[in-house]
């Protein structure tokens, strides 16, 4: 099972996820063109080999080509986003989201954006399914822990630099990476954060800051500080180890085929400001999220003889009769909003031949109790049935056929060395066809015979 190891013992932020994932191999120029993709205006990428403490890595920043007049904080840890400058969320160097009321006005000329604001831009683009959710599901952490903050639902929350330009990049960027490097299943080192005061759109406040704070306790993550004075940790960073990492301790079992590192932008009193990155295959002992899908040495072994990936997932389900289907609709909305892999429902026949349905929730092992209590509070159920079942998953890779139309995004699913999926994204068909004119399924054909002869 390919696994990516996230060693964050001088803690994490969005720019260092992205340039460790590039030190693994995920192509910088594909990175570059997948963030087109987002049709963002703004800005321009950079990388390059850096070192903190003697330890070499890649250094990944965002330079804002735009303008805009900053929030008004005299504090080293809000930036100014002005034309040229070179912005990064380096550890001390985030921002934080501020809420509006309804009433309120958003602060376009600072650079805010809301959360619904940041969906829609992600959903419009032709990114990859899997990106728009994952990317969608890192910002809905932030917005729903800086809600709880201040008061207000997570929809109404304004994100001043975590809704600015670089900050989305950091975010669906690392999304990207991690596409690129073929989505391996995350696991963590235990979570470290320093001490000390940062200084925040809610004032000075001491760390972890308030966001960070939230973010890992809501996926109950623990974290621990150390004696380095300041922040190592910043929310996006949170985040993403909310949103990816299915467990956290030390290494089990990895044999490291690829190891990078992320450098950041502080030089750190105690420890190198880099997150350590491995990326390679677990074996030996089963780790205890592996065991949790068959102990079976024979089912092992079948497993081993073809190269497709591996992970445990939970399934969650209830059988439901005195539920809408307006309800039912909504709750769908909301789980995969959640970050649930999949949500459907089933018709079925219940006792006294009432007519009711199936709910099943998919979701990550280690989320199975926060989607178990969303099921029992957004409907009818009384109870939950969870079950964890391994799954089997191409690997995956995509690619670009150009067609006399436009440019499509292909899904292709390899299997022991062949190509046995080929899959047109729907959305960049659609677009190609809206532009073009020309029938959406021509275009779907058109795609699908362009890639089959690419891969053949």
């Amino acid at each position: 099972m390919k696994t990516l190891y996230l060693d964050v013992f001088s803690g994490l932020s969005g720019d260092m996820f992205i340039g460790a994932l590039l030190d693994l191999g995920a192509d910088f120029r594909q990175l570059e063109y997948g963030l087109a993709r987002l049709n963002l205006d703004g800005y321009r990428l950079e990388h390059r080999r850096a070192a903190k403490c003697g330890i070499e890595g890649v250094k990944f920043d965002v330079h804002l080509t735009g303008t805009a007049t900053p929030p008004s904080n005299d504090g080293p840890d809000y930036h100014a986003l002005s034309h040229g400058h070179s912005h990064s969320h380096g550890p001390g160097d985030h921002g934080h989201a501020h809420s509006h009321g309804p009433g309120d006005a958003a602060h376009e000329h600072d650079g805010s954006r809301n959360f619904r604001q940041i969906k829609e831009l992600i959903r419009a683009s032709t990114l990859s399914d899997w990106v728009k959710e994952k990317s969608i599901a890192v910002f809905h952490r932030i917005a729903v822990a800086e809600g709880k903050i201040h008061g207000m639902p997570p929809e109404q929350v304004h994100f001043h630099e975590v809704g600015a330009v670089d900050s989305i990049v950091d975010i669906v960027g690392g999304c990207l990476g991690l596409e690129l490097l073929g989505c391996p299943r995350v696991v963590a080192s235990g979570v470290v954060e320093g001490t000390g005061w940062v200084r925040c759109a809610h004032g000075r406040m001491p760390l972890p800051a308030p966001a960070t704070l939230e973010i890992l306790g809501a996926r109950g993550v623990a974290i621990s500080q150390c004696e380095e004075p300041r922040e190592l940790l910043t929310p996006t960073g949170a985040a993403l180890l909310a949103e990816f990492a299915e467990s956290f301790g030390p290494m089990a079992g990895l044999v490291a085929a690829k190891v990078g590192y992320g450098v950041g932008t502080r030089d750190n009193d105690t420890r190198p400001n880099v997150v350590r990155a491995a990326l390679g295959e677990v074996q030996g002992p089963r780790s205890k999220v592996q065991s949790l899908g068959s102990s079976s040495a024979e089912e092992n072994k079948v497993a081993s003889a073809h190269d497709w990936e591996t992970d445990t997932v939970a399934v969650l389900e209830t059988n439901l009769d005195d539920v809408s289907g307006e309800l039912l609709g909504a709750f769908v909305e909301q789980a995969l909003s959640a970050g649930a892999l999949d949500v459907f429902h089933t018709p079925i026949q219940m006792k006294k031949n009432r007519p009711g349905v199936l709910l099943t929730v998919l979701c990550a092992a280690a989320e199975a109790d926060k989607f178990a209590e969303l099921i029992l509070r957004e409907t009818s159920a009384f109870g939950v049935r969870r079950t964890l079942a391994e799954r089997r998953k191409l690997k995956r890779e995509f690619i670009t056929v150009k067609l006399p139309a436009g440019e499509v995004t292909v899904k292709l699913g390899w299997l022991d060395g062949a190509a046995v999926q080929v899959a047109p994204e729907f959305e960049a068909c659609r677009q190609v066809a809206a532009k073009s004119g020309l029938p959406l399924k021509a275009i779907y054909e058109a795609a699908l015979i362009a890639a089959r002869a690419e891969v053949r």
